[in-house]
């Protein structure tokens, strides 16, 4: 074809266009030409849905010239994402409320040398506040100064040091990775292929074939040589690539990452075959490269699904939500009906989620009821009931009515969005062993580097035609790939485990802290119990008034309010079927105190002047929550006793710690006999009541002060004291005031149970980090000698590499399944 013809490309599909086949059409207010009447209309349906932001995506796909990369400007592809209504998508405020947080998806990140590099490139950016990356998720949360830099500088400065990145969105998160792994999948498919023809040509030589005149035999290694250039080129180049980058960076980081030597031993192996060849003297290595390519990219493809299984705890989370959606655009003065991507929508859209649909945004009801499961977010397994004006959750399940909702949060701003930001800096704080494996193994690099060249070079002067074999079985077999891959996997497998459960890490220190637990401080109001109190017992004290009568009385005085007791009233009086009374008069609402109608009051014990502690049979009943008194001027009419909820999986977490060692407390704020009544029903030796937010705090530093490793648990919002100080500190509840609670951990679950099951969970992963790290030494020490002694051939070498990660992905692998 005319290389003319090369710069004439189809606007829509990239294809070239024949002159007497050119479509032309305005865009945008710019003239784009079209290959075939399909492409235009396709393009002209995009930008009439105001969806033109796919064709900047669409260009960042590609490789980058160097004057691309070279200038300073952001370039028009990426302008886009500053527009104020993408960036609201994009973006949401910081914990602090001072700046503008986004997560963005990295691609062609190989190790920590990678991860430091784009790390320390971001954070020299004027107006970056705070950077963290996550290797396993291969995300990067960034706080900015939206004064000062923007979320397209951010974008081209990742791509300006060899990397990709775009904005994480829930919604695409499920495309990504199986995009991600469909091309390891096509480059390993070409390996094997390549492979298998190799090793078909080179048989002939394992088995001293004589009947192969030279002619053939020579026509046998090109056709290799031919066969192992896409391997090299096409399925190993992300390994060219990455090593590239490592040592381009080498002055920053003082770190080589692990493709360096892998790419370092197929290029010397590639060069060696091929000059042996060309000069017919030699072995040509060609089986030897296919074979260990192949290894290493099936190693790879296992370790991908390892690492993308492992992101369930936001991934799953993530690729719940629908890529369309129901918008009514007229709405209300019309009820049609348009499906959208829902990348389109924005905050005020009024949408229609039909039974059986997933809530693609965060918003609120507006017309009809319906019922929805909220077990992704909650863990609560019955549906929760929505009424006109009830707050709805995107990744949330519709399975009664169709119902209108506005939208109200989009994209990052959402609560599983949140959620998933929180999941991400699961390995910002890095356990002790993770940071020392990471260490060791960049230094690795380097000795093995050190090592194959000494060993080349000793062979060189006792047999010189094996100076290369051993050069490269050294760097093949030694290769830090089970070393790196040891830590990370394990513990991305252990997290991402407890998040199926209900349990989101926050800090990557949870896991190894809750080993090192001797005590449990427990708070009781939420944690402990649901701090939702149930009607126990009613005393009717004056035979006039009827149970029915004083109920609905106390109600009436209760419509409107939200104190726990309240609700509970109101609660008994709906199950009974009693309606409300009608008061004379209005409410005033006595703070702290009660509420009075007329001459009928409603309030505590000290309120309505009588003994908190009657000579009723309940006064045993009367200290596990409370209660409250009904009464007029003539005295008191009834008392209304009430009883809290324990939560579920109270007793599987307490028994989980009794057989650990671990000595549990209760502390909290309600009144010291309430606190011990509870304390005695859970089977808790040590206990305070009537303990501020201080004192919580102070306890914890006197059992610390003792020696011990304190793990807290509290509801994450008056109890932020006390998870502050903890050791290991785990938040019961959801929203977003958890985020801010200094919580390590943040238990979405309504259950307990979680807790005990990671207790469980952390053995088991520390056993299987200790089996990866000694697999990985072990076979370090066994096999640097062995291919330093010239006993293992390269493809051998590969070989055995290859199965030393799978061996610790596989391993890690099991901690899946909590």
């Amino acid at each position: 074809m005319d290389l003319s013809l090369r710069g004439n490309s189809c606007y829509h599909c990239g294809s070239v266009i024949l002159p007497e086949e050119c479509y032309e059409t305005d865009l945008a207010g710019e003239l784009r030409k079209f290959c075939c009447a399909g492409c235009m209309a396709v393009a002209q349906t995009i930008h009439g849905e105001g969806l033109e932001l796919f064709y900047a995506r669409r260009a960042q796909t590609g490789e980058k010239p160097a004057a691309y990369l070279a200038s300073n400007k952001i370039p028009e592809s990426l302008a886009p994402y500053d527009d104020p209504s993408l960036l609201s998508r994009y973006t949401r405020l910081s914990a602090n409320q001072e700046y503008l947080e986004t997560t963005l998806r990295l691609e062609k990140i190989r190790c920590a040398a990678c991860v430091w590099l784009c790390e320390q490139h971001l954070r020299r950016i004027s107006g970056v506040e705070d950077v963290q990356i996550n290797y396993v998720s291969q995300k990067v949360k960034v706080d900015f100064n939206p004064e000062k830099t923007s979320l397209a500088r951010l974008l081209f400065e990742i791509e300006r040091i060899g990397y990709e990145a775009w904005p994480f969105e829930p919604s695409l998160a499920i495309a990504m990775a199986q995009k991600e792994r469909r091309q390891l999948l096509t480059r390993l498919g070409v390996a094997l292929l390549g492979m298998m023809q190799v090793m078909m040509y080179a048989w002939p030589s394992y088995v001293g074939d004589s009947d192969i005149t030279p002619e053939y035999a020579l026509l046998l290694s090109w056709a290799s040589w031919i066969l192992t250039v896409p391997v090299i080129v096409y399925s190993a180049g992300p390994i060219f690539q990455a090593a590239w980058r490592s040592v381009m960076s080498f002055r920053q980081s003082h770190v080589l990452g692990m493709d360096v030597p892998i790419a370092l031993a197929l290029a010397l192996a590639f060069l060696a075959g091929t000059i042996n060849l060309i000069t017919v003297s030699g072995p040509s290595y060609f089986d030897s490269i296919t074979m260990f390519v192949a290894f290493i990219l099936a190693a790879r493809y296992v370790e991908l699904l390892a690492r993308q299984d492992a992101q369930g705890g936001a991934e799953a989370l993530a690729k719940q939500l629908p890529a369309i959606c129901q918008r009514l655009p007229q709405y209300p003065t019309s009820q049609k009906i348009e499906i959208v991507p829902v990348v389109s929508c924005h905050l005020g859209d009024v949408l229609q989620i039909s039974p059986g649909d997933i809530v693609p945004a965060d918003g609120v009801l507006i017309e009809y009821e319906s019922a929805l499961d909220e077990a992704l977010l909650t863990g609560e397994s019955k549906p929760i009931d929505k009424k006109i004006g009830d707050p709805l959750y995107a990744g949330t399940h519709n399975i009664l009515n169709p119902f209108l909702m506005k939208i109200e949060a989009i994209g990052q701003a959402t609560r599983i969005a949140g959620i998933a930001s929180l999941l991400d800096q699961a390995l910002q704080a890095k356990p002790v062993m993770v940071s020392l494996a990471e260490k060791w193994a960049g230094y690795f690099v380097s000795l093995l580097l050190v090592s194959a060249f000494l060993s080349s070079a000793i062979w060189w002067y006792i047999d010189s035609s094996r100076a290369w074999t051993v050069l490269v079985s050294v760097l093949v077999a030694s290769c830090p790939c089970a070393l790196s891959l040891a830590v990370p996997t394990a513990m991305a497998a252990a997290q991402g485990a407890v998040a199926k459960l209900g349990l989101l890490v926050v800090r990557g220190h949870v896991l190894e802290g809750l080993l090192k637990t001797t005590d449990l401080v427990l708070d009781k109001t939420g944690t402990l119990t649901m701090g939702q109190p149930e009607l126990q017992e009613m005393i009717i004290v004056r035979p006039e008034y009827s149970r029915e009568k004083a109920l609905a009385l106390a109600a009436a005085m209760e419509l409107g309010q939200k104190h726990p007791l309240a609700l509970s009233l109101l609660r008994a009086t709906q199950i009974e079927n009693i309606d409300p009374a009608i008061l004379d008069e209005s409410i005033i609402n006595h703070l702290g105190k009660g509420l009075s109608s007329g001459t009928f009051r409603l309030g505590s014990s000290e309120w309505i002047g009588i003994s908190k502690h009657g000579k009723h049979s309940s006064d045993l009943l009367a200290s596990q929550y409370g209660q409250i008194h009904l009464a007029d001027e003539q005295g008191v009419i009834a008392s209304f006793i009430f009883l809290d909820t324990p939560r579920a999986g109270m007793k599987a977490l307490l028994s989980a710690a009794h057989l650990r060692g671990i000595k549990v407390h209760l502390v909290s704020g309600d009144d010291a006999p309430t606190v011990a009544w509870w304390a005695h029903e859970a089977g808790i030796s040590s206990f305070q009541g009537g303990c501020s937010p201080e004192d919580k705090h102070d306890y914890v530093q006197r059992l610390q002060k003792e020696g011990c490793f304190v793990w807290a648990i509290g509801d994450g919002i008056n109890d932020a004291p006390l998870l502050a100080r903890a050791d290991v500190s785990i938040a019961v509840g959801s929203g977003a005031p958890l985020a801010s609670a200094g919580a390590d951990a943040i238990l979405t679950a309504s259950s307990l149970l979680p807790l005990a099951k990671s207790l469980r969970l952390a053995d088991k992963a520390r056993s299987i980090i200790r089996q990866n790290l000694l697999w990985a030494l072990m076979y370090n020490v066994l096999a640097i000698p062995v291919a330093m002694m010239g006993w293992v051939n390269p493809w051998v070498a590969g070989v055995g590499m290859s199965l030393s990660s799978i061996a610790v992905t596989l391993n890690a692998w099991r901690l899946r399944k909590a």
